[in-house]
């Protein structure tokens, strides 16, 4: 049904005149009349009984005007929906606990009046695609992984780097430590059931391994977070890596020590993903804030592997 016809019919039913309803619309009375014969046609009724004095509805115009103006409300809200700063900010950060939704929460704090919506995507290639489609507005991620070049319409910038630590239960040889250096995890079995081929997170750890000599197994289903923790807690023979900046929480109980790793403190490169042309005025307020909360990235001290876009 078209609703510029339908338009027309609310706006001649409340004027109670065609010329009235024309002058509203701009449009000649002629046009009018004739889309109000094409409704009565499409619709098998009629609408309008013409009198001297006007226009007045009929009984099937009457049960039909509030229907029409519930088509008319229903079109606005989809135009509102996906017009530009009348919708949401679709930002997705892979994970709940992780880094990038730490900053957007802080997004969120310097900006609560504007609205948000939170996506959890894991698949890198899902995640770009949505960027390039429309479907979310930004993603983070590490750039630019090998064999996976970003596309041309897609910009990037980094925005974090998480420095690694070294998670273990109480019984772990490194427990006591107040930090270890790279070298000292040489020989140390360090367990990463999340670690899943393809992603730009297991081609950060493959680099870290062929660089330092680590041993990081990957063996195993992946029950989340909360059996990793639990493991850790209970095997003294294995520790697992964890960004600074991740939220986890364990029982009291499990003892478990975070631990800086230094000498280099291997850190997670984050960036934020946008299409180039995409103008919804929230997502450069969100570039904004993140270049102020920006630490300086490869610091000394710090090492990333040479993939990583540097700026």
């Amino acid at each position: 049904m078209d609703l510029d016809t339908v338009r027309t019919f609310v706006a001649a039913a409340d004027a109670g005149q065609f010329q009235e309803a024309a002058a509203e619309l701009a449009v000649t009375q002629q046009a009018v009349s004739k889309r109000m014969a094409a409704l009565e046609r499409d619709l098998g009724v009629r609408l309008f009984t013409r009198t001297p004095r006007g226009a007045g509805l009929t009984i099937d115009g009457q049960a039909f005007l509030p229907h029409a103006r519930e088509l008319l409300r229903v079109a606005e809200r989809a135009v509102a929906s996906v017009r530009t700063g009348r919708r949401p900010l679709r930002v997705d950060v892979i994970a709940s606990r992780s880094a990038q939704s730490a900053l957007m929460r802080g997004f969120h704090r310097a900006y609560p009046d504007i609205e948000l919506d939170v996506m959890m995507i894991f698949d890198v290639e899902t995640a770009v695609a949505a960027v390039r489609s429309g479907a979310i507005d930004a993603s983070f991620r590490a750039v630019a992984v090998p064999g996976r070049p970003l596309p041309d319409d897609i910009e990037s910038v980094r925005v974090l780097d998480e420095p690694l630590e070294l998670l273990t239960g109480p019984a772990h040889a490194l427990a006591a430590a107040r930090s270890v250096t790279v070298a000292q995890l040489t020989g140390h079995r360090i367990w990463m059931p999340g670690i899943v081929p393809g992603t730009e997170w297991a081609a950060y750890y493959e680099d870290l391994v062929a660089e330092f000599g680590l041993t990081i197994e990957a063996t195993g289903p992946n029950f989340g977070s909360d059996a990793l923790l639990d493991t850790i807690a209970d095997t003294p023979a294995l520790a697992t890596f964890m960004g600074g900046h991740t939220r986890l929480v364990w029982p009291a109980g499990h003892g478990l020590r975070r631990i800086p790793v230094t000498d280099p403190t291997p850190v997670y490169p984050h960036s934020l993903l946008w299409r180039r042309d995409n103008p919804h005025p929230a997502l450069a307020t969100l570039r904004a804030h993140l270049a102020t909360a920006a630490t300086g990235h490869d610091a000394a001290g710090s090492w990333t592997p040479n993939w990583v876009v540097p700026h």
